[in-house]
């Protein structure tokens, strides 16, 4: 079996008609044709029904599909880490982080891996946490930093990184700059800016629930920018955790919640074979040296 002819039973899967898919792959009708024939003698049966609309995956074709797809995405993976290492002379790797995690706790751990690590090259990819758990299971990411609110179980491993608060956050001439610390119930009195991708978002309105508080969502967004462009305009106040604000931001200020305290765990998240990479190891360690 060669990869041309899982490329070229693929395009017909994809395609629908040896004519489209040899159209795609830019080879002539005949050879695709001969290259999904020999494929077939090797796996010992026909993968394509043909008729006037196309063409259909047979039984045996349905079955092998999946796993001719991971063998040629698994292939194509490799050669453009090798690609990036052979012309960058660098080992990638490729972190996603879940949109609402912030850089100040991080960026400077990674600042001190990159000066150890100097032949490292970092891609840092921001997503849902679904989406990045995906991409970590296509091999298209090795570690993703998230805070799951659910129970990873196999293939799935995790190491604590820090644990976070959530503050309440408002503009500098905000009446809330002369308490130490604010009571949820106070929230409820000011318009609320209601962060769409905050995991915790359920457990605040069940919180608010128990205790008969009513956040009124005066705006939602599900970027966390716009929201602290809002809180600095003095629109409204959001609940945020504490390390996505900047340390240098003198339009906004931030009080810790009371009433109750509401925190979260992030997470290194990885699976093997990608956790056996020493320069993934030597970066989980420091990233967990706050712990």
């Amino acid at each position: 079996m060669e990869m041309h002819q899982i490329r070229y039973f693929l395009a017909v899967c994809d395609k629908g008609a040896f004519t489209r898919a040899a159209q795609f792959v830019y080879v002539s009708q005949p050879s695709l044709t001969q290259a999904i024939k020999k494929l077939e003698n090797e796996l010992g049966g026909e993968l394509f029904k043909r008729d006037r609309a196309g063409c259909q995956l047979t039984s045996l074709g349905r079955l092998v599909e999946p796993n001719l797809r991971q063998i040629f995405r698994e292939t194509q993976a490799v050669k453009a880490e090798a690609v990036r290492f052979t012309r960058l002379n660098t080992v990638p790797l490729r972190i996603g982080l879940m949109a609402t995690i912030g850089g100040q706790r991080l960026s400077p751990f990674l600042a001190d891996y990159q000066q150890d690590c100097p032949h490292i090259e970092m891609e840092l990819i921001v997503d849902s946490e679904s989406s990045l758990l995906k991409q970590l299971d296509e091999d298209q990411l090795d570690l993703v930093i998230s805070a799951p609110t659910t129970s990873l179980g196999a293939p799935y491993q995790l190491s604590l990184l820090y644990e976070e608060r959530y503050v309440v956050v408002f503009s500098q001439k905000h009446r809330f700059n002369q308490f130490e610390r604010i009571d949820l119930k106070a929230i409820q009195a000011e318009p609320y800016l209601d962060r769409l991708n905050c995991e915790l978002r359920e457990k605040l309105k069940s919180v608010c629930q128990d205790q008969g508080i009513n956040l009124y969502a005066a705006y939602r967004s599900n970027n966390e920018e716009w929201i602290l462009n809002m809180v600095r305009a003095d629109i409204g106040i959001a609940l945020m955790p504490e390390f996505t604000l900047q340390l240098d931001d003198h339009k906004i200020k931030c009080r810790h919640l009371t009433g109750p305290e509401i925190s979260r765990k992030i997470y290194a998240i990885y699976r093997q074979p990608t956790s056996t990479k020493p320069e993934l190891q030597v970066l989980i360690s420091k990233l967990g040296l706050g712990v």
